[in-house]
């Protein structure tokens, strides 16, 4: 892979959080990113603050849940860049929020297309781009809910889940210096975390903020998991609650 200034980096849910610290992260090591996210004139904020330091980035509004929108985000970056180093599917949402037995079937439903769909057509958009190219990596943003059953989250959860089979079967299906992996970031400081703790639902929305990492963390493990020192977990959803991840990674 090349070298951090060569890269050319999607991130998808570049708005905010997890998602803008990994924008901001892979720019100050000289990566040209391309921002996603519905709301563009945050992404196009972003750019400009990242542009006006030196870094190199475009903003493009997409809608992770069509497919041909994320399509054309990936052509975008191939026609500016040339090439598609680092993928990253962080984009998601945490509604709706409640019991399955009267949950809404058109927002579960579209949630579904967020979460789940817009996994997929990252990697179906980035895959045979990069297996062209003979290099890259697919980081998916995975959780802990997808293999801990909360109260409230059926579709997060499951969501999560099926986007973890996603990373395996994609990752068996990668040729060449190519590889999928997932990262498991924990409970992080970002506006999701409001959200549940209006909630009330679950033991995680009782969770004293204190407990939440910060978004420039998973930002420093995604950035670790686009690295060969990484390859060895490709296929699996990498736990950044694990201690021996965070020294990998350089956090503690």
């Amino acid at each position: 892979m090349p070298a951090s200034s060569q890269k050319s980096v999607i991130i998808t849910g570049a708005s905010r959080g997890i998602g803008a610290a990994t924008a901001r992260a892979f720019a100050a090591e000289g990566a040209a990113v391309v921002l996603a996210a519905r709301s563009s004139g945050e992404i196009a904020a972003l750019a400009d603050d990242i542009n006006s330091t030196g870094g190199k980035a475009i903003a493009q509004a997409t809608d992770v849940s069509n497919w041909a929108s994320v399509a054309a985000l990936v052509e975008l970056a191939k026609r500016k860049f040339g090439r598609l180093d680092v993928m990253v599917n962080n984009a998601g949402v945490i509604d709706p929020i409640g019991p399955l037995a009267s949950s809404d079937p058109e927002a579960w439903g579209h949630a579904a297309d967020i979460n789940y769909k817009g996994t997929y057509y990252g990697i179906r958009a980035a895959l045979p781009v990069m297996q062209k190219q003979g290099s890259g990596v697919i980081v998916n943003i995975s959780s802990g809910a997808a293999t801990s059953a909360l109260e409230g989250w059926s579709m997060y959860c499951s969501a999560k889940a099926a986007a973890a089979m996603l990373t395996r079967c994609a990752d068996r299906e990668a040729t060449g210096k190519v590889r999928v992996v997932g990262l498991s970031p924990g409970t992080v400081a970002t506006d999701m975390q409001i959200k549940i703790k209006a909630s009330g639902i679950n033991p995680v929305s009782q969770l004293d903020p204190s407990a939440h990492i910060p978004a420039e963390w998973p930002a420093q493990a995604i950035m670790w998991l686009a690295t060969d020192d990484a390859a060895e977990f490709a296929g699996t959803d990498v736990s950044l609650r694990d201690e021996a991840i965070r020294a990998r990674v350089g956090l503690i």
